[in-house]
């Protein structure tokens, strides 16, 4: 992996910086990336050495799907029963490490992705169709992750402590310890990020993993697994299979899974939490499923702000994150006002090869996200009045992939689907409210709660927003996503309701918790 010169790092928030020197490298590393990369086999990787077998099956990249991302395999129950095996000989070792040494491998870990943060976006970029800024942004925070978890570890001491004494000569302490062996399995939108993000914190924490990246990412897949072996994780600590549902479904199924950490959709993640629960006994489920993420424009907003905030968090990766905003309610007395900032900050979007660094939307990941896309214009057109977009592109730049028009919907009624279930597109609706406490409410009623931004610089209406929101990051003001943009150690990122399971999110404090289980230890001593 290649080493680069210092560059300004790139997060979701600092847009305005100067990213010339990073584009310059881009410009070169991206035409070599496309020969160098894509087309090639990519095996799955069990106890330290490459393995076959499964399958096969090759990606498409969703830029030009005329190009081969990598040919590779699904994992069956064999592979399957081969990744676990060597995971569960693996565990004991690592996790018997003094923490400082666990800590410092995990470490290595990150620093290994810090040196090959350019090469991962890049194919971040190819695999998502993801804009460049967004996916170097993204090879940052999976760095920033690895290493926020390490602190965490550090700072608690393994959280390992002492309790009170009922007597003086019985010592009793309390202490969390890994939990063996964990599945985790990852989507495509934030193929580096979200692998990263479950996979540090499970390693840190002392447990092996088998890791299970979306079929449309085992390009990232591998070459985050290729990192944890340059940095010495132990053979058999961290392993990779590919594959699709079928091949999650055998993983989450495995007796020798202890624990399970899943980013994806409602339905997937309430089914395994459902599974697990009909078992013999329970195991740690940590799951992230997705949101609706209303955002509030009050009759005191800054408009361009929030019109600028909007835009990026709802059309930014084509609408496919589990944060983006796909609802808004503005306040009648400015509702002409903000929806015409709104339409000419959405008609200025460049839409294209993102390879372009002009380009802010690629194509969307699939046909099957073009169908349900072509879906919900056509309930629209139905139902409400589409105030722009609703159609698909096509012909010259557009004609090999699943390009959309970034779509804004007004008039939808308020219990229609568009309005209550996660579309995972670039498509908006946009309603009036007259009392704010009121579209807050409204806003509440869907079976999400992972995050919600408001735009009011009278503190009262903030004061409301964040009193009554339900969800589990709320965002205010910010031009650089109204709803978007959780960084490590600066924002948790923690689901409600139908978007997670433990009420406790990641990036933040309360996370590698989760993939540990308590002991108490009281000895007497004559």
């Amino acid at each position: 992996m290649t080493q680069h010169a210092p560059l300004p790092r790139v997060t979701y928030s600092n847009i305005r910086a100067d990213f010339s020197g990073v584009h310059d490298l881009l410009n070169q590393m991206i035409p070599a990336a496309r020969s160098d990369l894509m087309g090639r086999q990519w095996p799955h990787f069990i106890n330290g050495t490459p393995v076959t077998g499964g399958r096969a099956y090759q990606v498409h990249c969703p830029i030009d799907a005329r190009l081969v991302l990598g040919h590779f395999e699904a994992a069956d129950g064999s592979v399957v029963n081969q990744a676990v095996a060597a995971a569960s000989a693996a565990q004991s070792g690592w996790a018997a490490l003094p923490l400082a040494e666990r800590i410092a491998a995990v470490r290595r870990f990150a620093d290994e992705l810090d040196r090959a943060k350019y090469d991962l976006a890049v194919a971040c970029l190819l695999e998502v169709g993801k804009s460049r800024m967004e996916a170097v942004g993204e090879a940052e925070e999976a760095v920033d992750l690895a290493r926020y978890y390490c602190e965490q570890m550090s700072e608690n001491a393994g959280f390992m402590r002492p309790l009170r004494r009922a007597f003086d000569n019985e010592a009793t302490s309390d202490r969390l310890l890994p939990v063996g062996v964990f599945a985790v399995i990852a989507p495509f939108n934030f193929p580096l990020a979200l692998s990263v993000n479950m996979i540090s914190a499970a390693l840190v924490a002392g447990n092996a993993v088998v890791y299970k990246p979306s079929e449309a990412a085992g390009l990232t897949g591998a070459l985050i697994v290729q990192a944890a072996q340059a940095a010495g994780i132990p053979a058999g600590v961290l392993n990779l299979v590919c594959g699709d549902g079928a091949t999650g479904q055998a993983l989450t199924d495995h007796p020798g899974i202890d624990g399970i950490a899943f980013t994806g959709s409602y339905r997937i993640g309430m089914g395994i939490l459902r599974a697990v629960a009909n078992g013999p006994y329970n195991r740690p489920v940590i799951v992230e499923m997705g949101g609706k993420n209303p955002t509030y424009v009050t009759r005191s907003a800054d408009l361009d702000a929030a019109a600028e905030g909007l835009m990026r968090s709802a059309f930014g990766l084509q609408g496919q994150k589990c944060s983006a905003c796909s609802k808004a309610y503005v306040a009648s007395e400015i509702y002409d006002a903000f929806i015409a900032k709104l339409l000419a900050r959405t008609a200025a979007i460049e839409i294209g090869d993102p390879a372009d660094e002009k380009v802010f939307m690629g194509p969307v990941i699939s046909p099957a996200a073009l169908a349900r896309f072509e879906a919900a214009a056509s309930e629209a057109r139905e139902c409400g009045q589409i105030l722009t977009g609703g159609k698909r592109l096509t012909g010259g730049a557009f004609a090999h992939g699943a390009y959309v028009q970034p779509t804004i919907v007004a008039g939808v009624p308020q219990d229609h689907r568009l309005n209550r279930d996660e579309l995972f597109l670039p498509f908006l609706t946009v309603q009036k409210f007259d009392d704010l406490s009121v579209a807050i409410a409204d806003g509440n009623k869907v079976q999400y709660g992972l995050t919600a931004g408001c735009y009011a610089t009278d503190e009262t209406e903030l004061e409301l927003f964040l009193n009554r929101a339900e969800a589990g990051a709320l965002y205010a003001n910010r031009a650089s996503g109204a709803t978007t943009g959780a960084w490590p150690g600066i924002q948790t990122f923690c689901g409600w309701k139908g978007s997670g399971v433990s009420s406790k999110g990641g990036l933040g404090p309360h996370y590698v918790q989760q993939f540990m289980r308590e002991q108490s230890h009281t000895i007497w001593r004559d």
